[in-house]
Parts: C-alpha cells; sequence; structure tokens
C-alpha cells in the first residue's frame, strides 16, 4: 500500500472544491475529491482520462504524478458556511480515492472530515483502502446523526489478480477487515463489486457478496466494467499482457455487454451493459444479495444536523458585509 517509484506529489491551486453533476445513474450530485490522480494504480479506472484535462497522461501520469489539495479542508469549511450552501450529501472519492496511500502522511481527507464532523454535513464515501479505519472516530459522530456511510469497493478476492489489477490498493483480506471494523464501530458499511469484469471476475460476484456479509456489511452493489476514451486501449494492452490465455475471451464478453464494442457510454446502460449476459450478471447479482442478507437499501442520510458553528457564522456574516 506505499507509494510507487518516482511518484510525484503536486500542489493543486483550485480556489473551490464541491463540484456538482446532473449524471442520472452516479448515485450523488455534489462531491468532493482531495486528490487528483490516484496511486493505487488500478489498471480499468473509469477516472484516468481526467488526467488528460490537465496536460498529463492516462497512463503512467495518473497514477505517478498526483495533484495534492491541500487547501481542500479551508476551502470546504468556507463554502459549508456560505450562505448559498444548501445542506445535503457529500459523496467523498466521487472521481479518485480520497484514501490513497500518500494520505497516511499527509491527512487531506481526515482534516476535511473534520470539517464535516463541525457542521454536521452528512458524507458517504467509497475507497479500496483499510486506512479508512483510522478516521472511525470522526465517521462515528457522524454517523450518530445519521450522517456517514462507507462502501469498500471489492473487485476480486484472489489476491494475485487483486495484485495485478490494483497495485497499491489494499488487499481483499484488509479489506473485508475493513467493513468488519466499520460496522463493530456503528457506522453504515457496504459493498460495491466494482467493476465486475466479465470472463475475468464475473464468478467471484456471489463468493463476494457472501464474504462482505460475513464481515458486516449491510448493503451491497454492483458496477460493471466502463473503458471511457483512452482508457479502452490502457485496459486491453494491461490484459494482453498480464493474461494473454484469456485476453480475447475478456475482450468478447465486453463487446457482448456493450453492443459490440468496448465501451458504451449511455446514461443508464454504462455501468450494467446490455443483452443475454448483462441480464445473467444481474440476476446473480440479485440472487446472491437475497440470499445473504445484502437486498436492503442503503442508508438514507440526513442533512437534519447540520449546522455552521458560531466561530465560523461570524466570519461568514463578516464576508457578508464586506461584500457590501
Amino acid at each position: 500500500e506505499g507509494p510507487a517509484p518516482a511518484t510525484q506529489f503536486l500542489r493543486d491551486s483550485s480556489r473551490s472544491l464541491i463540484t456538482f453533476n446532473d449524471s442520472p445513474d452516479v448515485g450523488f450530485d455534489a462531491s468532493i475529491n482531495p486528490y487528483r490522480g490516484c496511486e493505487h494504480g488500478c489498471a480499468y479506472c473509469y477516472a484516468r482520462p481526467t488526467h488528460e484535462y490537465l496536460g498529463l497522461s492516462a497512463g503512467l501520469d495518473f497514477e505517478t504524478r498526483i495533484l495534492v489539495k491541500e487547501d481542500a479542508p479551508a476551502l470546504l469549511r468556507r463554502e459549508l458556511a456560505s450562505q448559498r450552501w444548501q445542506p445535503r450529501v457529500l459523496a467523498l472519492s466521487g472521481v479518485t480515492d480520497a484514501y490513497q496511500p500518500i494520505e497516511r502522511k499527509l491527512g487531506v481527507t481526515r482534516s476535511a472530515l473534520e470539517v464535516f464532523r463541525d457542521f454536521h454535513n452528512p458524507v458517504g464515501i467509497v475507497t479500496k483502502n483499510h486506512l479508512v479505519t483510522r478516521d472511525m472516530d470522526l465517521l462515528g459522530e457522524l454517523a450518530s446523526d445519521g450522517a456517514a456511510a462507507v462502501v469498500l469497493s471489492v473487485t476480486t478476492l484472489d489476491r494475485h489478480l487483486q495484485r495485478a489489477l490494483e497495485p497499491r490498493a489494499s488487499t481483499p483480506e484488509r479489506r473485508l477487515e475493513a467493513i468488519r471494523m466499520l460496522a463493530g464501530a456503528g457506522i453504515p458499511v457496504g459493498v460495491n463489486i466494482a467493476p465486475v469484469i466479465p470472463g475475468l471476475t464475473d464468478s467471484e460476484v456471489p463468493t463476494i457478496v457472501q464474504a462482505a456479509a460475513d464481515a458486516g456489511a449491510s448493503f451491497a452493489s454492483m458496477i460493471v466494467l466502463r473503458l471511457p476514451h483512452g482508457v479502452k486501449e490502457l485496459f486491453e494492452a494491461w490484459l494482453r499482457e498480464r493474461f494473454p490465455d484469456r485476453a480475447d475471451r475478456v475482450l468478447n464478453r465486453i463487446r457482448a455487454l456493450r453492443g459490440g464494442r468496448l465501451n458504451d457510454p449511455r446514461f443508464g446502460s454504462r455501468g450494467r451493459g446490455e443483452g443475454p449476459f448483462a441480464d445473467h450478471l444481474q440476476q446473480l447479482f440479485r440472487v446472491s444479495r437475497r440470499r445473504f442478507g445484502l437486498d436492503r437499501a442503503p442508508p438514507q442520510l440526513s442533512a437534519q444536523a447540520f449546522r455552521v458553528p458560531a466561530k465560523w457564522q461570524k466570519r461568514a456574516d463578516e464576508n457578508q458585509l464586506e461584500m457590501f
């Protein structure tokens, strides 16, 4: 779970933090990301093309040139204290993982969670890293107001395959341990089987659901592999290098889900696919979820306890006066 050799950490000078989207199949409309790029180095990561907006590559640059939003806690505090802010759930890690390895040293995500705690603003987290358990104290405080939930993303239980797919993410065992610890602390926690890679990991859906349920997860979701933009070529190259004997089968299975292509960007189908094999995957997931008791809906997080702490309310008022 350590940084890759020669990883560079660069300052991100963004002057705002909360971003909004109107996608009908993302599951949240507002999010924050303390980092751009991700050390985990997942071969399939749909977020890789976002690095190209910065003039960097979606390949090696994405996992070895990480932009750090050192001002994220201060920006979040300012935006939550604004009179324009309408309290709502914020997703943490909407694009890249907020608990990638460098977070152990920098603590930007933890500082942001302290702001969430101070304002009692609800937060939902998705991560591949056991490091999220470090912040159970803050998450527990938020959970007592119905304002926090965590999802551990699990792709495979095969450690060899996981290391090839996600070289610097926590092992499957560590992710299941994180579920167990979070559940034991009374923090709502679920599993996201993502991405399901046809011909490579799809047969593991029932075993992942069972393992997560045994660890204490209370809900489950599933997303089928997406390969937008240049990720198609990157993933195919990785697949042919690491699993040449299975590459054609995997690629053909993906095309069977995507109307003959390696990617279908349409809302609604991009996360599940279409056709008989897609229907089979969804049925397998539904049956497994029901069998192991994870067929309940994720918790509805609440913003009812939201408040602006007195000292920040005063500063917000002063800023408002300065505008006039």
